[in-house]
């Protein structure tokens, strides 16, 4: 694949980025696109991340970036990292490293001027593409556009070596396969296997934030039925089994009949047994909001209707509850769930004295409302003069 170039994608049209490459004296061969947005846009594939990669020093990359009238925001300025903010366009602007040291979770960096010598410390082939900002001219030293063709990810160099430098590129190497792989790269799969157990050296918001991208990828459940059966999961998730894997499997299915998009948290939550989920939720440190959302999932569609369930316990929770228990969904899509067109102070208003009889009548009146079907404010009202009614003549007999 010798003599490619970047394709005129979407994103390289961005007046922002002109800008950006002249202050960064592209033209001079100085600055050159890296990683996702070559990759990505090599495949025909939406870019999300900008990343330039530079000769200059971190700190005259801000000099440069200022003199231009751009932001330079210092998001990682210690490791060589500026993030470059213009027109709302946003790039982050890394300077050329070679790695000093390393211990699996952390990797002290010197700024090198070797482009060669950056792609090398890089994880896969295929993120270790560069291509000129003017010509679009890619540079490939470690035969990543063969690999990008064959849809193989494969470590750049001795596997064993890269893992041994960041342990997270185990979970890297198959969620890149999830997304983008074909055959599986075997020695890259050997030496996964085989650490492991260098997982657990590994913070679990690290695990966590690549498990949940490699659960939503559009190979996932192949992927994780291979790590499962690989025991990739086992010195950090040993709560994931075969049969997690197949309730996975079942729910990819369901997503896929109802047209709804996977979700990370819903399909974690298909992946490990209810009684396990509250513990692997605080394990990954989820926000507290997804490890609600973790425990409640395997509920159950609830005895009210689709509907009601979605207005009980939100649409969000209401569909990881019907997806997983085998159920349809489909009422909720497009669905705004209603807000109940009357308050306690209709309730007063119709003579109920304040206290507990208004939240207790109101509790009443939501039900009716929500088993007839969400019906108008005329028809709350009707209900709400019924259950006062009820409540003040209970009251008079009690």
């Amino acid at each position: 694949m010798a003599g490619m170039t970047l394709p005129a994608a979407d994103w390289r049209g961005r007046p922002a980025l002109d800008r950006l490459i002249d202050a960064l004296d592209g033209a001079a061969g100085m600055a050159r696109w890296v990683g996702g947005a070559v990759r990505d846009s090599l495949l025909g594939l939406p870019v999300a991340d900008i990343d330039l990669a530079t000769r200059f020093a971190p700190d005259e990359v801000v000099r440069r970036l200022e003199a231009a009238g751009i932001k330079a925001v210092p998001t990682g300025i210690a490791h060589g990292t500026v993030t470059a903010v213009s027109d709302g366009t946003v790039v982050e602007v890394t300077t050329l490293r070679r790695d000093v040291a390393t211990d699996g979770r952390h990797a002290v960096v010197a700024f090198s001027d070797d482009w060669r010598e950056d792609a090398a410390r890089r994880d896969f082939t295929m993120n270790a593409l560069y291509a000129d900002p003017l010509t679009g001219a890619i540079f490939d030293w470690f035969g990543g556009l063969d690999d990008l063709a064959a849809r193989r990810v494969r470590f750049i160099g001795d596997p064993y070596r890269r893992i041994a430098e960041d342990h997270l590129r185990i979970l890297r190497f198959f969620r890149f396969h999830a997304r983008f792989g074909d055959a599986i790269d075997a020695d890259g799969l050997a030496a996964c296997v085989a650490r492991a157990n260098d997982l657990m050296a590994l913070s679990r918001e690290r695990i966590a934030a690549e498990l949940l991208k490699l659960l939503v990828a559009p190979g996932a459940v192949p992927v994780v039925t291979l790590m499962e059966a690989q025991g990739i999961f086992r010195p950090v998730l040993p709560e994931i089994d075969a049969a997690g894997v197949a309730r996975l499997a079942a729910l990819a299915d369901r997503e896929s009949v109802a047209g709804i998009a996977p979700d990370a948290i819903r399909r974690l939550a298909a992946l490990v047994a209810p009684a396990a989920a509250e513990g692997v939720g605080a394990r990954l440190k989820l926000s507290n909001n997804d490890r609600k959302r973790l425990v409640q999932a395997s509920a159950g569609p609830g005895t009210e209707g689709v509907r009601a369930l979605g207005y009980r316990v939100g649409i969000e929770s209401a569909v990881d509850r019907l997806l997983l228990a085998g159920e349809d969904p489909q009422e909720l899509v497009g669905w705004d769930r209603p807000a109940l067109p009357i308050g306690g102070g209709a309730l007063v208003a119709r003579g109920l004295a304040k206290g507990p009889d208004v939240a207790r009548t109101l509790r009443a009146v939501e039900a009716r409302w929500i088993a007839e079907g969400f019906p108008p404010a005329d028809r709350v009202a009707a209900i709400a003069d019924e259950e006062v009614a009820q409540a003040l003549r209970s009251r008079r007999n009690a």
